[in-house]
């Protein structure tokens, strides 16, 4: 996952850089739509964007030129909740039993969820990056491209209990739930599998003869059935059987995916990505699946969180300039960008 959000260019049109608040891109009809826009300002890129259902409050990390903030806001109203200032990070969770949230920061920052007050500081290896709690043993995963590959941290404590290697760069895990995690591999286009207990790799499930470049990964636990999200050579989802890694079905999905989600309620794997736009995958059984919708969003906004409560998906995304002439590209292919406009940075709401 990268920290910084790069602008699209448009096609065939050299130099001109899409500003637009929402992407020209293909749009297929359907019950999603976009409820709420909220300009919540403030300076700094963005990345991840995390959902605390039971405590109705949603949580945006920004890296800022100075310290960065962890933006909060009430999840049923996207009205400021408070924030978490001078916390520069790109990811944010919060375990339910402890209430303690976390920021990958480097070092780690541990703070009170009721209080928004910082507890602690964690000094952790590798590139935080990715992050995710496992209610499994309430302990959080703090992911890096750089080795140590993942960091396992009680949440309670908020002690160190072990790192790992995953033999490769990770982006997105999910737990079911029961004690694994499957995490994607980026660089290696596999899914690792890991015993959440005793903290060892069990698997790798191989998806390279279907895409490389991997993003998101979401989970039906209910039914053993991965969403594995890749770039190239075209984005596609994977769909693979968690049980065993055998491959059931690919489907194509927009550009520029990152993270994504899996609603058990409605039976649907959902993706945001950066070309604007947002796919919802039908699970119609274990062994069929159909693109139901793409929605139009916003360009850049390539990252999701699912309010499980209402169904609702929370994305982000800002305007930008041109970018000056010499500007170096961005990564994972994206174009050069320019300054963030002042006060752009949106908070958008999906729903029904």
């Amino acid at each position: 996952m990268r920290r910084l959000i790069l602008v699209m260019a448009l096609t065939g049109l050299a130099g001109l850089v899409l500003v637009l608040p929402f992407a020209i891109a293909q749009q297929s009809p359907g019950r999603y739509k976009v409820l709420k826009t909220v300009k919540a300002g403030g300076e700094g890129g963005y990345d991840y964007i995390f959902a605390d259902s039971a405590a109705r409050r949603l949580y945006v990390p920004r890296g800022g030129q100075n310290a960065g903030q962890v933006m909060v806001f009430n999840l049923d109203t996207l009205e400021s909740a408070g924030s978490i200032p001078d916390v520069r990070s790109g990811g944010a969770t919060v375990d339910p039993k402890s209430h303690h949230g976390f920021s990958t920061t480097k070092p780690l920052t541990m703070w009170d969820a009721n209080t928004l007050k910082v507890i602690k500081t964690i000094d952790v290896e590798g590139r935080p990056d990715g992050i995710l709690t496992d209610p499994y043993n309430s302990r959080v995963w703090v992911l890096s491209h750089q080795a140590p590959h993942a960091t396992i941290i009680d949440a309670a404590s908020g002690n160190i209990v072990k790192t790992l290697d995953l033999d490769g760069a990770p982006e997105q895990a999910v737990s079911d739930g029961k004690g694994t995690v499957y995490i994607n591999i980026t660089d290696k286009a596999n899914i690792a599998v890991v015993d959440a207990k005793t903290l060892t790799v069990k698997a790798h499930y191989d998806v390279s003869s279907k895409g490389t470049g991997g993003s998101g990964l979401a989970l039906d636990a209910k039914n053993h059935i991965l969403f594995a999200y890749y770039r190239q050579p075209s984005p596609v989802a994977i769909i693979v059987n968690a049980k065993n890694g055998n491959i059931i079905t690919t489907l194509p999905t927009g550009m520029g995916v990152d993270t994504v989600a899996f609603n058990p309620k409605t039976k649907e794997a959902i993706s945001a990505e950066f070309a604007g736009t947002m796919t919802f995958i039908k699970e119609n059984s274990p062994t069929s699946f159909a693109v139901e919708q793409t929605l139009k969003t916003m360009v850049g906004a390539k990252t999701l969180a699912l309010d499980i409560k209402t169904g609702h998906l929370l994305t982000m995304a800002a305007e930008f300039g041109p970018p000056a002439a010499d500007a170096p590209p961005g990564p994972a292919g994206r174009p050069p960008r320019g300054p963030m406009i002042p006060g752009s940075f949106t908070v958008l709401m999906v729903g029904q």
